[in-house]
């Protein structure tokens, strides 16, 4: 049922739904007026084949008046009409189309008679139909319908103007019903119309599949290939809007990366004269502080650098083992004197920038180191997809504070204070790597106490 509410309120499903419901209506309104356009002719062949006989018996009648008398016991289905007649309503069509034949028939009059008028043997009013057992005969019988025995008084003069009145009779006619009352014939139709419009709908809804396809890969890839600029008009001009605006992107991000490289190394200049001059003081209490926001200075310019270079890094992925990588930073850890277990890995190779990702996990085994002094690392992999968690014993960060640590130059004094050393840009850079790997940084304080970073990457990204 989940599966069925995603596709419907997909572009997909929404589409098939129109086309399906469309199409349908649209085949079965042609059905049902083709079907009425074929009655239609069937009633007038069978009203044209009753005036042909109607004819040919009163030309018979008309040529050979020494036989008159015996034709008219003997015809079938064409009689002397009784003296009483209950006539019902006049027959205007084929009134009409006899007035276009030539002879006698030209004036006659019709009107539908009672079927007394007639008088017709038993036999006549039942279809004349074979019986038979099997199931094919009673398939047919069921796609059929009979019209029923008609009676008409044909009131006319023969040429050498004697009166007449027959009893024209027309027996029962079975004619095969509406193709589109067969459940057979409307569940071929209906099945053709979901195919076909289950197809188109795949069609006109691939091209916004492959832009949002485009836009989430742009967000993790800046440098990413432009989107083809291929088929309709429409998806041509959106591929085309989508790369120039990829392209404008990449331009203002290689600008703003410029002008803080520019400003960083304009800076270096300036600020080693000053520490040089610092030196120079004599109070040595002054001059230690003079040094630190010197050095503090120095720190925050290269860390500014270092995130919008994070944003902007041209490395390539490669498969990369990420065991080995936790393994290899938790023992460089471990030579250094810190506090830091490794519990276990995933068994998992994923196509990630090395560099990137040494980066990402040594900011976040080093925050945890800084403020807990003691950390624990491991991997684990599921259906939802493969996870490193990094947690610590320290005293964890508020929790209406979780999300606003990420953004830069933000610092939490009560557990992150300025003498720790810091510009608030350390977190802000690892999701901005992880970001751009198609991974998901996220914080939390553990149930049992203590603050764990969490890097997961979704199945579908594997």
């Amino acid at each position: 049922m989940n599966r069925l509410r995603q596709f419907l309120s997909s572009m997909t499903g929404r589409l098939f739904v129109i086309l399906l419901l469309g199409m349908s209506i649209a085949a079965v309104a042609a059905t049902a007026l083709a079907n009425a356009r074929r009655n239609q002719e069937f009633d007038r062949q069978l009203l044209v084949r009753n005036a042909d006989r109607l004819q040919s018996f009163v030309q018979l009648l008309d040529a050979n008046p020494e036989i008159r008398t015996r034709l008219l016991a003997a015809g079938a289905g064409i009689r002397a009409a009784p003296q009483q007649v209950r006539l019902l309503r006049s027959d205007v069509a084929l009134q009409a189309l006899l007035a276009q034949r030539s002879g006698p028939v030209a004036s006659a009059r019709v009107d539908l008679a009672s079927f007394g008028t007639c008088q017709p043997e038993l036999r006549q009013l039942l279809p004349r139909t074979p019986r038979a057992d099997n199931r094919s005969t009673e398939r047919t019988r069921s796609r059929r319908e009979y019209q029923p025995p008609r009676c008409r008084l044909v009131s006319l003069t023969l040429s050498d103007g004697t009166d007449l009145r027959l009893a024209f009779e027309t027996p029962a006619v079975a004619r095969d019903q509406a193709a589109m009352l067969d459940p057979w014939f409307l569940s071929l139709l209906l099945l053709a119309i979901a195919v076909l419009a289950y197809g188109v709908a795949r069609i006109a809804s691939a091209p916004l599949q492959q832009l949002a396809a485009a836009a989430r890969a742009l967000g993790r890839d800046l440098d990413r290939a432009p989107m083809p600029e291929a088929g309709p008009s429409e998806v041509r001009h959106a591929a085309q809007a989508f790369n120039a605006m990829q392209q404008q992107l990449q331009h203002h991000l290689a600008q703003r990366t410029q002008m803080l490289a520019a400003i960083t190394h304009d800076l270096q200049t300036p600020l080693t004269r000053l520490r040089l001059r610092l030196e120079n003081v004599d109070d040595a209490s002054l001059r230690e502080r003079l040094v630190a926001d010197l050095a503090a200075m120095q720190a925050l310019i290269r860390e500014g650098l270092d995130l919008a270079r994070s944003e902007h890094s041209r490395e390539k992925p490669v498969p990369l083992e990420l065991d080995s990588l936790l393994e290899s930073l938790v023992e460089d850890a471990q030579e250094a004197g810190a506090d830091i277990v490794f519990a276990g890995g995933c068994g998992q190779v994923l196509s990630l920038r090395p560099q990137a990702m040494h980066r990402l996990f040594s900011n976040l085994i080093d925050n945890a180191l800084k403020y807990a002094g003691q950390a624990r690392v491991w991997a684990a992999s599921d259906d939802h997809g493969i996870s490193v968690h990094i947690r610590d014993q320290g005293p964890g960060i508020p929790e209406q504070a979780l999300a606003s640590v990420f953004d830069p130059f933000v610092r939490l004094e009560t557990s992150r204070s300025r003498d720790t050393g810091g510009a608030g840009l350390g977190l802000a850079i690892a999701r901005a790597l992880a970001d751009k790997d198609g991974a998901q940084l996220s914080l939390r304080n553990h149930p049992d106490g203590g603050l764990e970073a969490i890097v997961h990457w979704p199945a579908c990204t594997q």
